[in-house]
């Protein structure tokens, strides 16, 4: 802590001769130094104090911070901004860090999965309409079951479980059937699966 309240010393004072408004210069004054960890100075407003930290975090000032920074350390430094003056509000925020990022990759990895079944439903869906619509005599029973056959062989593939894909593919079927050939005299089979 010492030497990064030696190197906040250092560069308010250069920081100063870059800006003006009396929001900055305040929040210059009123703000702690907390750390300067894996190239990141952590730069912390009191909390009453909050809406100083947007001054710091303006582009403009977060530039000037920075690159003097960066000058006085010898090596790129960035600036990051939190409410609260000690280390363990530091730490507070890098535990959130962590969980965010951690929410936000469990969305992604969600997001994909929704994306590829979708993907996957839509192209089943796609090669049974098409090849339905190129059989001919669609009503007589032994289509319907080489029909039933085929979205079973697709649906298959796609290593769902048997009982959903039974279900998906009856109800699938029905709906093929009822719109194609509303006056049908025969019901159209299902198909059952071995639990």
């Amino acid at each position: 802590m010492p030497e990064v309240a030696q190197l906040w010393e250092q560069i308010v004072p250069k920081v100063r001769e870059g800006v003006t408004g009396i929001g900055v210069w305040t929040a210059l004054k009123s703000c702690v130094p907390i750390i300067l960890e894996e190239g990141v100075l952590v730069v912390g407003v009191p909390a009453g104090a909050t809406e100083l930290g947007g001054h710091l975090r303006m582009p403009v000032t977060a530039r000037l911070i920075e690159t003097n920074a960066t000058a006085v350390v010898g090596s790129p430094v960035r600036l990051r901004v939190i409410d609260g003056t000690t280390p363990a509000d530091w730490e507070v925020n890098k535990r959130r860090d962590v969980e965010r990022r951690r929410m936000q990759e469990a969305e992604m990895v969600k997001m994909k999965a929704q994306l590829e079944s979708k993907t996957s439903w839509e192209g089943i869906y796609e090669k049974l309409s098409r090849e339905f619509a190129s059989v001919q005599n669609k009503s007589l029973p032994q289509i319907v079951v080489g029909f039933s056959t085929l979205q079973y062989q697709l649906s298959s593939k796609l290593g769902k479980s048997k009982q959903f894909l039974t279900t998906t593919m009856n109800e699938t079927l029905h709906v093929v059937l009822r719109e194609s050939h509303s006056t049908r005299r025969f019901p159209v089979p299902t198909l059952h699966t071995k639990s």
